[in-house]
């Protein structure tokens, strides 16, 4: 108490030379007598006003006194220095008194404390209500600024509001029942009332929370709300912001039922939704609306991926991210499928057309089946998955390589003029570099079709100072990891054995230990090294520059594709495979230039075909090979003695395929599969399609100046830039498609006036938009304004893009466009 009362009289001296102190209740003299004040002279009133009146003014004209009486002041026709009384400070010693001291607040503000006694019981309120406090406050000021204390909130009305909706979550009212106790319920809701609108004869917080759901639902769909359009700003910031992203949901979810919401959105066009996000219940809609409309062919391609870009804005975006994006690349997939010409001339052609064109719908697909997997939610996508498959399976993979299969027919030799063959890949582009006396490192991923390595292409070039170019290649036949491994090798007389392994220079070629060794025949005096991918990756940096340092040729053999998509266990799991070997490959090139190489080749042994749901009977080859001898039967390939030519199938001696031996080879037809016990069925290889024998080649090297930047997004304002209503609508338009090299630009948008105060809601916006089409990288936004906006009306304010400075809680300013505020004060913002 003596400490409070000392800080009280402290402050009020800071003011006054001449501090009164009556003692109405005569239960203070201790507290007096144990103030020590430096400077102050302690003096009583006893019967000698005119005394202490003449020492006071004019004999020590400059001296500090506290002047004490024992009781209550009197009245005012009998207070002998009631001029002094009015013109100095005077201190009260009562509770409330004690608490207006410590505040520093005037005298005038009494009622505010006394009316609300029980909010300054607790030192801690008063220590938070003490920072908050500001010179110009107002009594309704400080009363605002108690209610945020009570909430734990900010300060403004709105921080109250998102406090109290995280309380109503956590299914709490600790911060309503401390305002009631402390006399501010009547007050709260007053405010509530002027700023938002709510009226209610019994006013509950939980019916305002339902309301506010209510009523920004209403008016986002143009509708009249109970609220008003400074509601729906406070609404937007609140859901708008993690830190109240829990309770905004779970809030959300309880109210949907009770708003009946999925009944009215069965009524609801989902042009008119794509924008809204208050309930999740509005994205599933959406969703199950596009799925029916995709898998019936009643939709366009551009309307939905419209219709997916705009939902990336949605609250509920990363809940059903992977479903937004299946439903991207199916549409993307029946476009590019609906555009394809699966016709060819020659093989020349047809390998020409795949790498080209053709190689996309491949891996649309697999995209769509990766996020559909990955989604949790097949049976959302089913009527979706079942309309992909067959058209993937009957109108591309299998109409494909019948036209392919009629091309190869005629082949007797397995050669395809105007395309690198896989046997001459060491010394055509490994010796390469080492004919230069250039060192080079060799990246081999197991089953690395061509459009996984295109989309590897891509991830590798967004890398700064990197560059990356993609060639096919022609596999070996049969399409299998022994042959493959051992062709990309020095080879010399390859040769298929009994048991389907293969040799070179007389030398077995399975193993890492192995293919060093036949690694080694190629150029005398080349230092060569052959080791597992992984390995190479846990190497210490300086042990990476140590393995540039001692050789000449390094073979890296990576499987993350084949290691799953080749057991019948894990198949299905081939697509979250290859997005894993493409991760991968971009890490180990990153790698590998640390350690100095700086020609670096990717490419694979063989490719696959899949297809994800389990094979009919039809998929399978009816053909029944024969011949002197049957010694490897695979799910794509034979190999035998003196096999019999088969209809269904295509029969390749060895040399025919440039091998040695005597060995024959079988190939289904197409993409017909052999019936092999406990083998799997959806992801094979080894046969002849162009998914199984296109391999690419991917030539990485390392530029020396910096290459990547982010896309320009310019503000484009229509009008006069004049800002004339509570919401102004701007487009904001990015300059260059995203590409390699052109990375997306994530912003954070709001208007700010002079003073840099926010007065809209803000907007969280990502421009990566791919098309070529200059409409569809348009963006339309629009800003809410805050009641702040009225004390800058007339007065300009600046739309601003902002970047986060790169992991922290900070932004900079990108780019800016200034607008005139000039409009009528509403209290309901012309909505």
């Amino acid at each position: 108490m003596t400490d409070r009362i000392k800080a009280g009289l402290e402050r009020l001296f800071i003011d006054h030379r001449i501090v009164f102190w009556y003692d109405a209740a005569r239960d203070m003299r201790a507290s007096y007598d144990a103030v020590d004040l430096p400077d102050v002279e302690k003096v009583e009133i006893a019967n000698n006003e005119f005394g202490l009146k003449y020492r006071m003014l004019r004999q020590e004209p400059k001296q500090k006194f506290l002047v004490f009486h024992d009781g209550p002041a009197p009245e005012m026709a009998d207070n002998w220095l009631l001029d002094l009384y009015f013109a100095c400070g005077v201190f009260k010693a009562d509770q409330a008194a004690i608490w207006l001291a410590e505040l520093g607040l005037p005298l005038q503000f009494e009622d505010v404390v006394r009316d609300h006694m029980e909010f300054y019981r607790a030192k801690g309120r008063i220590e938070a209500l003490k920072q908050m406090i500001t010179p110009s406050d107002t009594k309704t000021d400080v009363l605002r600024r108690m209610l945020a204390v009570c909430a734990g909130a900010e300060g403004a009305l709105d921080t109250v509001i998102e406090e109290l909706l995280a309380e109503l979550a956590d299914e709490r009212d600790d911060a309503m029942r401390l305002m009631e106790r402390s006399g501010l319920t009547e007050f709260f809701w007053k405010q509530v009332e002027n700023a938002y609108g709510y009226v209610s004869d019994a006013p509950d917080f939980e019916d305002f929370a339902i309301t506010l759901f209510q009523s920004c639902y209403a008016r986002a769909l143009g509708e009249d709300g109970n609220l008003n359009g400074e509601a729906l700003l406070v609404f937007r910031r609140w859901k708008n912001n993690r830190l109240g992203a829990k309770a905004f949901e779970t809030l959300s979810g309880k109210y949907q039922e009770i708003l009946r919401i999925p009944e009215d959105l069965q009524e609801r066009d989902i042009k008119a939704l794509r924008a809204i996000d208050h309930f999740e219940e509005i994205d599933r809609q959406i969703i199950r609306s596009l799925v029916r409309e995709m898998a019936s062919q009643t939709v366009s391609s551009a309307e939905v991926l419209k219709t997916v870009r705009e939902r990336r804005q949605s609250h509920w975006y990363p809940v059903y991210e992977d479903i937004y994006q299946a439903i991207g690349y199916a549409t993307e997939f029946q476009q590019a499928l609906a555009e394809a010409n699966l016709t060819m001339t020659s093989p020349a052609e047809g390998v020409k057309r795949y790498v080209s064109h053709w190689y996309k719908i491949d891996q649309l697909y697999r995209k769509f089946i990766y996020h559909m997997q990955k989604s949790g939610q097949a049976s959302l996508l089913s009527a979706l998955f079942e309309s992909v498959e067959n058209r993937y399976t009957t109108n591309f993979l299998s109409a494909v390589n019948d036209a392919w299969q009629d091309q190869i027919a005629g082949l007797s030799d397995w050669r395809i003029s105007g395309f690198a063959h896989q046997t001459d890949f060491y010394m055509d582009q490994a010796a390469e570099f080492r004919r230069r006396d250039q060192k080079v490192v060799v990246i081999i991923s197991d089953a690395l079709r061509y459009e996984v390595a295109e989309e590897a292409l891509r991830e590798i070039r967004k890398l700064n100072r990197f560059d990356a170019d993609l060639k096919p290649m022609i596999s070996a036949l049969p399409s299998y990891t022994q042959l493959g491994m051992a062709a990309l090798l020095p080879n010399k007389d390859l040769e298929l054995s009994e048991d389907g392994n293969v040799s070179s220079f007389g030398l077995p070629t399975q193993g890492t230990a192995n293919r060093e060794k036949v690694l080694g025949m190629g150029r005398t005096g080349d230092r060569v090294k052959a080791m597992k991918a992984d390995d190479f990756m846990s190497l210490k940096a300086d042990d990476g520059k140590e393995v540039f340092r001692d050789h000449d040729i390094l073979y890296l053999y990576h499987n993350r594709i084949d290691i799953v998509g080749d057991k019948l266990a894990t198949e299905e799991r081939m697509t979250e495979a290859a997005e894993v070997a493409v991760e991968d490959l971009t890490k180990l090139v990153r790698k590998l230039t640390t350690a100095n190489f700086s020609n670096i080749l990717v490419t694979a042994d063989h490719g696959f075909i899949y297809q994800h749901r389990a094979l009919d009977e039809t998929d399978f080859s009816v053909a029944v090979p024969a011949g002197a001898e049957i010694l490897v039967k695979n799910r794509r390939f034979i190999i035998g003695r003196d096999l019999d030519a088969t209809s269904g199938m295509k029969k390749f001696s060895s040399a025919n395929l440039g091998l040695s031996g005597d060995l024959d080879v079988l190939l289904p037809n197409s993409i017909n599969r052999m019936r092999v016990k406990g083998a799997g069925s959806r992801f094979v290889h080894g046969g002849a399609t162009l998914q199984e024998v296109i391999v690419p080649v991917l030539r990485v090297g390392k530029r020396r100046e910096a290459d990547v930047e982010k896309v320009e997004v310019q503000i484009i304002a229509t009008g006069k830039s004049l800002i004339s209503s509570g919401q102004t609508a701007v487009t904001l338009y990015q300059a260059l498609p995203v590409s390699e090299k052109q990375q997306q630009r994530d912003v954070l948008a709001g208007i700010y006036a002079s003073d840099g105060t926010l007065i809209s809601d803000e907007h969280q916006l990502t421009f990566d938009y791919t098309s070529q089409n200059a409409r569809e990288r348009e963006l339309p936004i629009k800003f809410l304004l805050s009641r702040d906006a009225d004390r800058f009306n007339n007065q300009d304010v600046c739309l601003k893009l902002r970047e986060r400075i790169g992991k922290t809680s900070h932004f900079e300013d990108y780019t800016s466009h200034s607008f005139q505020l000039r409009r009528g004060i509403s209290t309901d913002f012309d909505f």
